[in-house]
């Protein structure tokens, strides 16, 4: 039996499972039918945590853990992992940047071109035999169109660069100015939607983000306006959202996140104009082979001493 002890969180895909389960004593914490016995007939030998980002790692977890040193996260956010209580006890916590940045670019355009386009529908009208008895709604162009970017960090930036390709005009919101880019600077979010076209929401999750984008945000976008949500449900006011969706105050939206994930809002579901994804913009077999394989060499770079690959605490 390996000797060393960690608890996981939830599932990883097989390729992922049958090495660790090689090398480490694996718990499988979702599959336990009592959770909190689990974690209390083996916490005490606990040294690692194999989480999703937004599964995470509350304090309440890492507190039953007392030889606990490292969570190691498959996903880029941490929001759901207690970093004040990892760096408060000397733990480390490990993420899987870059690696998804491309895909979640790609899914970025990919919903927006759905959303504008209305390609689910077309899809949908083609299917139900309509082609040829009535026509086809037009839609919305994308290129040469204004993209406000509520973000600009690694996929906000990999965002605008496609988004360029389509020789659209690009502005962003930020924390802070980014002196690395060329595309204008937005500091006020309500002054970004009221100028775009399209507002690309891919700010991390989190306290400082919550409900950032708000009624107000959405006034502002206005009816032509669309929204794309890559980044996570917190970062929006669903009901603010579904009302502007059902009154006009938008015009349509492409979403990859949502709050309380996967039992969403049952409303989005009646909505024709919008575009629904099962959080699945890292959801290709390349990049999930490199998350899980950035997992597990944060992991063996932990307990071989050697200096961690992706650190966040």
């Amino acid at each position: 039996m390996p000797e060393v002890e960690i608890l996981m969180t939830g599932a990883y895909p097989e390729w992922d499972m049958v090495d660790l389960e090689a090398k480490y004593r694996v718990h499988r914490l979702w599959e336990a039918t009592d959770r909190q016995e689990l974690i209390t007939r083996v916490g005490k030998d606990i040294r690692a945590i194999a989480t999703r980002g937004e599964l995470g790692a509350s304090a309440e977890l890492m507190k039953q853990l007392p030889k606990l040193e490292i969570v190691s996260c498959y996903g880029v956010g941490t929001d759901a992992i207690d970093l004040s209580y990892a760096r408060a006890n000397g733990l480390r916590v490990t993420n899987t940047p870059d690696v998804l940045t491309e895909d979640v670019a790609d899914i970025a355009i990919g919903l927006l071109l759905a959303t504008a386009r209305q390609i689910p529908q077309a899809d949908g009208f083609v299917r139900a035999g309509q082609w040829g008895n009535v026509a086809m709604p037009l839609v919305t162009r994308v290129s040469g169109k204004k993209v406000g970017l509520a973000g600009m960090g690694r996929i906000g930036k990999a965002i605008a660069r496609r988004a360029d390709a389509f020789g659209c005009d690009i502005a962003y919101f930020a924390r802070n100015e980014h002196k690395d880019v060329a595309y204008a600077y937005q500091p006020d979010l309500v002054a970004l939607a009221d100028w775009a076209d399209f507002l690309i929401v891919i700010v991390p999750g989190g306290q400082a983000t919550m409900k950032i984008i708000n009624a107000e945000v959405l006034k502002a976008l206005g009816p032509n306006g669309m929204l794309i949500n890559v980044s996570r449900g917190t970062t929006v006011d669903e009901e603010a959202l579904i009302a502007a969706l059902q009154n006009g105050t938008i015009q349509a939206a492409g979403l990859d996140v949502f709050l309380n994930e996967p039992k969403i809002d049952a409303r989005f579901l009646t909505l024709q104009n919008v575009v629904l994804q099962p959080h699945h913009g890292s959801g290709t077999v390349e990049t999930r082979k490199a998350m899980g394989q950035l997992v597990r060499d944060n992991l063996a770079a932990h307990f071989a001493g050697n200096p961690l690959p992706t650190p966040v605490v």
